[in-house]
């Protein structure tokens, strides 16, 4: 008996996948770009999730980085995945209206993947002008199929 592999994933089903993450409802995170061994998760900078000098907690900025990786990963291995671990550098404070986390799967393999991941912050006005980067990071993905 063989097999039958699992149903591509698209955009709308990975917000589906998204939105049943309590967390990922609670920073009221959105995926925008999914596909093609990447990934872009979006999560507007509300004033609860900023720390006590305003800008965006670095938690917030690790938790996009590691869902926008495992999401990119998925797009090569499949959608049963999960992190097997990251590192993040922060370059500058995430001052801006939004987060935006873009994962690019560097390498693939049978069963793992490498990503990196850029995350800017995007000022109201929006567009690759009004983006600065605040954070690099890159990460180890697995699949558990």
């Amino acid at each position: 008996m063989t097999e039958t592999p699992p149903e591509p994933i698209d955009l709308a089903m990975a917000q589906k996948v998204l939105d049943a993450q309590p967390f990922s409802r609670l920073v009221r995170a959105r995926i925008t770009r999914f596909g093609e061994g990447a990934a872009t998760l979006e999560i507007g900078a509300r004033e609860e999730l900023r720390q006590q000098n305003g800008f965006l907690h670095g938690g917030v900025l690790a938790y996009a980085a590691d869902n926008s990786i495992t999401f990119a990963a998925g797009t090569t291995l499949g959608p049963a995945v999960l992190t097997s671990g990251f590192s993040i550098q922060y370059v500058r404070p995430a001052t801006g209206a939004k987060l935006v986390a873009h994962a690019v799967v560097v390498h693939t393999g049978r069963r793992q993947a490498v990503v990196r991941c850029e995350l800017f912050s995007e000022s109201e006005e929006g567009g690759e002008d009004a983006r600065t980067l605040c954070a690099i990071a890159q990460g180890t993905v697995l699949s558990t199929a």
